[in-house]
């Protein structure tokens, strides 16, 4: 199963086992995670879902599409290079992902 580091603004982590093809921001939701509030439910109309990808883990990703792009403009917090939104990113078997949630986004 894949499984997802989510961590706060403060440092404080969680990790959470997910299903293959779910979304970062669903697992999150379904857990109970703080910081991804997820509004619109995964319909990329709100940006409520942001989060910052480690780093290490951006390039085995899929790009982000342009409507994602655009999005990311909206969001509560600054956009950084490692910005996503976590309902655009769906769970691989066998791959761990690590997120962290924005200050703003409680």
């Amino acid at each position: 199963m894949p499984k997802v580091t989510y961590t706060d603004h403060t440092g404080e982590s969680r990790v959470v086992e997910g299903t293959t093809g779910d979304s970062v921001m669903e697992t999150a939701v379904r857990n109970g995670v703080p910081g991804i509030v997820g509004e619109c439910g995964g319909s990329l109309s709100c940006a409520t879902c942001h989060v910052y990808v480690d780093e290490a883990q951006l390039d085995s990703l899929p790009e982000m599409d342009e409507m994602e792009d655009e999005m990311l403009y909206g969001t509560t917090e600054d956009r950084r290079d490692n910005s996503r939104l976590s309902c655009q990113i769906k769970l691989a078997e066998g791959t761990d992902l690590h997120v962290t949630t924005p200050a703003t986004q409680t």
